[in-house]
């Protein structure tokens, strides 16, 4: 009789085994670093002491001694040069919490994929040669990390046992990276003495460093909280992926609702326009949904017809989102040609895709002091803070607010080639600067010294060409070559005066945006006056 309930036992075991599995929550973590540090050895050691490989796996890593590596490197060019190139994601698990871990590549060629498996970590494992220190593409790492958001980070000093398993060493290089966690506002930093390729302190405590009594990899690993951010308690946002057309008397607007949650009845807007309209319908494979919350893939009706597509974002109609269309924004630049200022190019951020340009490059990050400098452009690898500007405006949040709102990417209109991927800063404050219509030109009348008012409208007309606004400088120089060549004296200043006013009163009506960067009396110019020494760009 006791055969008999066998199969429901073991049915409950199963259960309650998928059950507990369930419930245990899960660290998405990268391992990232200079080369050669061994990141790769590192993984495949957790994989190994976790007993998640293969029987052939195992076998094939005794009669090969042990290279650990060759069970994340799965390229072939990975495994001849012996370096990581792409992300390579890896599950395993403990008795107290499950793992997604992401191998980032250490060499600066490759850093875009590091941000890459950066971009949905919780955590980061900083790893550092213990021979070598902290290097230029630790910190370069560690930056990326930050301005992602991780704020959790394990400092393994590895390949300790080449070091003599030396305290002091290891002391020296916990201090020297605490200092640049400390500048990018890291606050939890654990650092664990190892050597990876023997399993010292990876899941088991190390005799040969007595010294350490420290956590293991393993053990500070499970300890680290995960976000748990209650994105249904945000206010309601989603962006629409595509118009789902499933009849010919059916439209709805589908996407992954990003936070809070919706009901039919509930009044929208759809940004970055004006017009609201009520949910009708919540529409799922599965049938109609009474409500929606963040992380569920839907279709919305509205119970009017409305403007809406790709692009878009619906989002409660009492909280909306920050709409602009200029960027203040931190970049990873990751192509080989340089970050061209003024040229334009396509933005990418959530579903929307507008064009962009950038307005001027802030200042670069130093690796080496993590200080901000100055410099005129970004190249591969660099990191720096740039005012980016739209031809249109989009839906668009500090990163630290959002992820999904504040993260996007440069693409290159030729190629189609991701150049950067960017985070949100701040939205700029446009308050009080002059306005132009779209679609009709104005008149700057701008005043200060000379080769300032140059230096000020070709920053300017570089902005507002980079926007699709045509417009023209008119300068001292260029008038009195072509315009005004006929006149000169002091008694023809009223009539070069005439044909100035004239001459940018035309082209405005025509739709140019006019800089006269000439001097003119203040009650003989018709338009907007913008003194240059304030150094501040009007808002077009």
């Amino acid at each position: 009789m006791a055969d008999a309930y066998a199969p429901a036992d073991a049915r409950a075991a199963v259960e309650a085994f998928l059950a507990a599995n369930q419930a245990t929550s899960l660290l998405r973590f990268i391992t990232c670093g200079s080369v050669d540090d061994g990141k790769s050895t590192l993984i495949g050691r957790l994989l190994y002491d976790a007993k998640l490989l293969f029987e052939d796996q195992v076998e094939a890593l005794e009669d090969g001694g042990l290279d650990f590596a060759s069970l994340v490197d799965g390229l072939s060019a990975e495994r001849e040069q012996g370096i990581t190139i792409d992300v390579a994601y890896r599950y395993f698990a403990t008795d107290k919490r499950k793992f997604i871990v992401a191998d980032a590549p250490g060499h600066e060629q490759y850093t875009r994929n590091m941000a890459t498996g950066a971009s949905t970590a919780d955590a980061a494992v900083i790893l550092v040669d213990a021979r070598k220190g902290v290097l230029n593409q630790t910190r370069r790492h560690s930056y990326i990390a930050a301005l992602l958001g991780i704020r959790e980070v394990v400092l393994v000093v590895n390949k300790m046992d080449l070091v003599f398993n030396d305290q002091a060493v290891f002391n020296l290089i916990a201090a020297e990276y605490r200092a640049v966690a400390d500048k990018l506002g890291i606050g939890a930093v654990q650092a664990i003495p190892a050597a990876a390729l023997h399993g010292d302190n990876v899941s088991r405590k190390s005799a040969a460093m007595p010294w350490y009594d420290g956590p293991t990899l393993i053990e500070q690993l499970e300890r680290i909280p995960v976000r748990t951010a209650d994105a249904a308690a945000e206010p309601f946002r989603m962006a629409v992926q595509w118009v789902n057309r499933a009849g010919q008397d059916f439209r709805g607007y589908a996407g992954t609702i990003s936070s809070g949650c919706v009901r039919p009845g509930d009044t929208v807007r759809i940004l970055p326009g004006e017009a609201r309209c009520v949910v009708d319908r919540i529409v799922t494979a599965d049938g109609d949904l009474d409500e929606a919350v963040a992380g569920q893939a839907v279709t919305l009706t509205f119970t009017e017809e409305v403007g809406c597509a790709r692009g878009d974002v619906i989002a409660a109609a009492s909280q909306p989102p920050s709409v602009a269309d200029r960027l203040d924004a931190m970049l990873v630049w990751m192509a080989g040609e340089p970050l061209v200022p003024g040229r334009a190019y396509w933005l990418k951020i959530g579903t929307q895709l507008v064009s962009a340009s950038v307005a001027r490059v802030v200042d670069l990050v130093d690796m080496a002091t993590l200080e901000p400098r100055h410099g005129e452009a970004l190249h591969l690898n660099d990191i720096g803070r740039c005012e980016l500007v739209l031809d249109r405006p989009v839906v668009a949040l500090p990163y630290a607010e959002s992820r999904d709102f504040g993260g996007f990417i440069l693409i290159d209109r030729a190629s189609n080639g991701t150049v950067a991927a960017g985070m949100v800063q701040a939205l700029p404050d446009s308050a009080g600067e002059p306005a132009a219509e779209h679609g009709h030109g104005r008149i700057l009348w701008l005043s200060g010294a000379p080769d300032e008012r140059i230096a000020f409208a070709r920053r300017y007309q570089q902005r507002m060409q980079a926007r699709g606004r045509p417009t023209v400088v008119l300068d001292e120089e260029g008038l009195q070559v072509g315009l005004n060549s006929d006149l000169s004296g002091p008694h023809a200043e009223p009539e070069r005066q005439r044909r100035i006013r004239e001459l940018a009163r035309m082209m405005s009506e025509a739709g140019l945006v006019v800089l006269v960067a000439t001097d003119m009396p203040a009650d003989e110019r018709h338009g907007t006056s913008v003194d240059v020494s304030k150094g501040d760009l009007p808002d077009d």
